[in-house]
């Protein structure tokens, strides 16, 4: 093989790799993630997540519900089927209620 080959070859190995970091790093998304509320209850009640994933609640019960961490985020009312998201941009843990039922709470532990 002449140095020219090499070079080529080279050259070759580069932007394959180029090409390989390049969608290793898109295929390094956020998640999204749910939660529903059914029976009075978050599901599941606590959630381990990384920052910049993205949770959503979904009521599945046939009466209103709210999501509220305090100082965090606060859902407006959802009746049956509406959603609320949320993403975490910081690491910590987010206990979470529903403002109307305060005996339903969950969890999020941001990493």
């Amino acid at each position: 093989m002449t140095s020219l080959n090499f070079r080529r070859l080279g050259v070759r190995l580069a932007v394959a790799a180029a090409i390989i970091l390049q969608f290793g790093v898109i295929g390094a998304r956020a998640e999204e993630l749910k939660v529903t509320i059914d029976n009075f209850t978050f599901s599941p009640p606590e959630l381990k997540v990384k920052v910049g994933d993205t949770v959503t609640w979904t009521n599945h019960d046939d009466i209103p519900h709210t999501v509220v961490s305090a100082g965090k985020f606060r859902a407006k009312t959802m009746d049956t089927d509406g959603t609320f998201s949320f993403t975490f941009t910081a690491a910590g843990d987010y206990k979470y209620f529903c403002s109307l039922h305060p005996h339903m709470t969950g969890m999020i532990k941001v990493e």
